[in-house]
């Protein structure tokens, strides 16, 4: 199938743009990977270092002939999605030893859980908290003992912040391998009532603690299609995992098994051989349009329009909002997973799930079928669906046809013709807006403005019954240069509430909400953010705004010229809780629109 004309389009805009950038990307992973790993040219006392807690492999490292694969692990017990981490160094060194190869684990990345840190002070340094993992995993690798690396990661932040890692290390070839989500707890949509039940006060405490226990019960992802699980799809689509990888449940013989080969294939693109994979080459202008065709579709998380730009800056590919918003309009929507519809992963997964979805958009020309990939040479390979048979993996054709249509659907009988995110720019900044959750008739809100300086004072507000009317609730210095860019997926609930009353209900903030969001039209990452002088520094409560995610606007009919910026006491944010530590990360933050980060 000829490729659409608008994949095209943008995706010779983004080569086009990304011309010199890349162009000098790619002569400095070449330069690196002439050089190759020191391993072999280190004086012995390097080398002994390196090799001194390895025991029966000590032999083959000093040798230097068969292939070392690093490991950067996210492991910790905070994360359900990272606890399985624990026993793969010891499967992955198994592995490698009957395939011929050496394993280290070259160093631990941090990873905080946003589901803990929610509402909470932490999230203020949970966005910086990816650039943080880029640094950790880059001192890991610097070792430069390493043919090939394994990346452990699934979570929100990590896996950005790992992918950057990845691009700067690009001549070394990075297989990324999954833990899986959890099984499927209490249906999400069922949560989610008990939540609005206990904000509107008739839950009590130990019935929402019941019911959030009983939905995050278990080792692996949240089940929703959150940030996480996002992440999980965009590394099929971009070809960085093993086809089918992505949603294979912990302690099952096929997690293991995918395990096993991720190693054995990282094992085999190493320059030592003849099918040498850096990853630098993978991530392509290519591999980050298959990413965002691949957000669309899903309806994924609105972080990943945060994350993507700050992976592809890595690997000299820039990326722009207008990107998202052109392939939006031609990428349908063709999942319905929670908060998007009441599916779990799991149910999507056996509804055909990814490899359903990457065959039927492939068949419709919406994705680049010539990417490279860790697996091989086209992205057809990820149409095949992992199978274990007598003990043996093998890759098997996937589904062609959805196993249920009320979660995933053809390309020709979509859910709805264009993808679930769109850009929004105005007079009031330039954001984006997840549409794929929210009813059409919300799509366009307009209604005066209540402004609030943080979220605490929204719920305040609500618990005091100030909320009658249709109100675009503006929560503004949420930036990432005000506070970190935390999350306040914390106001689902009480926006959620307001809305099932009648009324018309939405929020306008600099700040970033949650994968799991939905249902309340949210345009958020709204850039210049109000810290640094943006318009929204400038509303006022009672200014009429208007938030149209049909044309693409978010502006204001109230005249900003002549007002003096709003500039509040922001000095609590740098204190408690470590934000001591970040104060240099708040003050070098480049802009929500080009990835709001700091180390690229």
């Amino acid at each position: 199938m000829p490729l659409n004309p608008v994949i095209d389009r943008v995706t010779d805009r983004i080569r086009e743009r990304s011309a010199t950038s890349r162009t000098a990307y790619l002569a400095r992973i070449a330069a690196a990977g002439r050089a190759g790993p020191a391993r072999g040219h280190l004086a012995c006392g390097n080398q002994a270092h390196a090799y001194a807690a390895m025991g029966a492999d000590k032999t083959a490292l000093a040798e230097g002939r068969l292939p070392n694969i690093g490991i950067v692990t996210a492991y910790n017990d905070m994360l359900s999605a990272h606890q399985p981490y624990e026993d793969y160094p010891k499967i992955i060194r198994e592995a490698a030893r009957k395939a011929g190869a050496t394993a280290q684990v070259a160093g631990g990345v941090p990873a905080m859980c946003d589901g803990v840190t929610q509402g909470q002070p932490g999230m203020e340094l949970s966005l910086f908290s990816r650039d943080v993992i880029a640094l950790a995993a880059g001192v890991a690798m610097s070792h430069n003992t390493f043919d090939a690396a394994l990346y452990l990661g699934v979570c929100d932040k990590i896996v950005p912040g790992l992918i950057m890692a990845a691009a700067t290390f690009g001549h070394v070839p990075a297989v990324f391998v999954p833990a899986g989500p959890m099984t499927s707890g209490i249906p999400n949509d069922q949560k989610a009532k008990v939540r609005n039940a206990y904000a509107e006060g008739k839950a009590t405490r130990a019935e929402l603690m019941a019911s959030e226990m009983a939905s995050y019960h278990g080792p692996g992802t949240c089940t929703f299609y959150g940030t996480a699980n996002t992440n999980q799809m965009l590394m099929e689509f971009m070809g960085l995992h093993l086809p089918g990888a992505s949603f294979v449940n912990p302690g099952t013989p096929l997690r293991e098994a995918l395990t096993t080969a991720a190693l054995e294939r990282a094992a085999t693109i190493t320059a030592l051989g003849n099918d040498y994979r850096p990853a630098g080459e993978v991530l392509d202008e290519r591999a980050f349009v298959n990413g965002i065709v691949g957000l669309m579709a899903t309806g994924g998380s609105t972080n990943l329009v945060l994350h993507l730009p700050a992976m592809a800056r890595a690997a000299g590919v820039m990326l722009d909002l207008e990107d998202f918003d052109d392939l939006s309009q031609a990428v349908p929507l063709m999942a319905k997973v929670y908060p998007n519809g009441l599916a779990d992963v799991n149910h999507f997964h056996a509804a055909g799930g990814l490899q359903f979805l990457i065959g039927q958009l492939l068949d419709a020309g919406l994705l680049h079928a010539d990417a490279r990939t860790v697996a091989g040479d086209g992205l057809a390979l990820y149409r095949q669906e992992p199978k274990l048979t007598e003990g043996r993996l093998h890759w098997a054709e996937g589904p062609k046809d959805s196993l249920n249509d009320k979660i995933v659907r053809p390309a020709a009988d979509p859910f709805q013709p264009t993808g679930g995110l769109r850009q929004l720019a105005g007079n009031l900044g330039r954001g984006v807006i997840k549409v794929s959750a929210v009813a059409p008739e919300r799509h366009v809100i307009e209604a005066p403005a209540r402004v609030f300086h943080d979220q605490e004072a929204v719920k305040a507000a609500f618990k005091a019954g100030e909320f009658t009317s249709d109100t675009v609730v503006v929560v503004r210095f949420q930036g990432p240069q005000a506070n970190g860019m935390p999350e306040l997926h914390s106001l689902t609930p009480v926006l959620s509430v307001l809305q099932d009353r009648g009324l018309k209900m939405a929020l306008v903030t600099d700040g970033r909400m949650s994968g799991a969001s939905g249902k309340v039209p949210a345009a958020i990452h709204v850039s210049p953010e109000a810290a640094v002088g943006g318009p929204l520094a400038l509303l006022r409560d009672g200014d009429v705004v208007r938030l149209d995610a049909v044309a693409g606007t978010l502006s204001t009919a109230a005249d900003l010229s002549g007002r003096t910026v709003v500039r509040p006491d922001l000095s609590a944010n740098g204190h408690g809780i470590g934000r001591e530590l970040f104060e240099a990360f708040r003050r070098n933050v480049g802009t929500a629109e080009t990835g709001a980060a700091v180390v690229v």
